[in-house]
């Protein structure tokens, strides 16, 4: 019987992390990087990839390499799929972090909802939902070849719940309509190729509850006070969930949704 060390073990595995340029995002490649696999940053600005990469190569020589891509074209996004594996002799571990989200500033989008767009509502649609089915698509083949594919979606608490609007009265906050949505039928994509890509590779989902980043007080109280743990998330919470869903830890886990939200959907 395998070792708790021996299953968390990430060694010699390739690890392809889109929004690796994000807050989440270093928090997912650390954790990657810090069990032993090798990481292939991607994320639409090229400043932003080198430096993150340079970032994580302190933690491990050579441990992270720069694929910056715009997931809004289709065909730059499976061409950097195919890089990537390309560069690192094969994929163990797709990550799809990237996402529109609350503070994405996009003409149309973080906006009172009869100003929302729907050129604002197609782009996060295409960047939060449908790159996750082409990289998913491009990737399949790979990472059943490698024997412990494993697939792992980041969702959100408003994909599963319907957003508290109280919390943002009296701020300049606003959850977008295209966010929730998408991010829902993120979910239910996940439950899709658990099933169909079952036994080969395993497909799960994180679901973060509302991170830290210096928002409003007002808000800030109001959400810790509706929260059983009592705070917001930091980045830090998301490290033991990349493990456990990214490693052998999980083997006999799939098409499932790993909430990490500090108790906001238990009531």
């Amino acid at each position: 019987m395998k070792s708790i060390e021996q299953l968390m073990d990430l060694s010699g595995r390739k690890a392809l992390l889109t929004g690796g340029g994000g807050y989440i995002g270093l928090a997912a490649a650390e954790s990657l990087i810090e069990l032993g696999a090798k990481v292939a940053i991607v994320d639409k600005d090229v400043d932003t990839c080198e430096r993150r990469v340079a970032e994580l190569n302190l933690y491990r020589a050579d441990s992270a390499l720069s694929l910056p891509c715009d997931l809004l074209n289709e065909l730059a996004t499976r061409a950097m799929v195919q890089n990537a594996v390309k560069q690192m002799n094969g994929l163990d571990i797709l990550i799809h972090c990237a996402a529109y989200v609350g503070t994405t500033e996009v003409p149309g989008w973080a906006v009172p909802f009869e100003q929302q767009t729907v050129a604002a509502w197609d782009a996060a649609m295409r960047v939060n939902l449908t790159a996750a089915f082409v990289l998913a698509q491009e990737a399949r083949g790979l990472l059943a070849a490698s024997k412990r594919g494993s697939i792992i979606f980041f969702s959100s608490i408003y994909g599963v719940v319907g957003p508290d609007m109280s919390l943002y009265e009296g701020t300049e906050m606003i959850t977008p309509t295209g966010y929730g949505a998408s991010k829902g039928a993120l979910l239910q994509l996940t439950r899709y190729l658990a099933s169909l890509f079952a036994p080969a590779v395993r497909v799960n989902a994180i679901s973060p509850g509302g991170v830290w980043r210096g928002q409003p007080q007002n808000f800030r109280e109001r959400y810790e006070a509706r929260t059983p743990l009592n705070r917001m998330a930091v980045e830090e919470d998301m490290k033991g969930a990349v493990a456990y869903l990214a490693s052998d830890l999980s083997a006999y886990v799939t098409g499932h949704n790993l909430i990490v939200d500090g108790g906001w959907t238990a009531w």
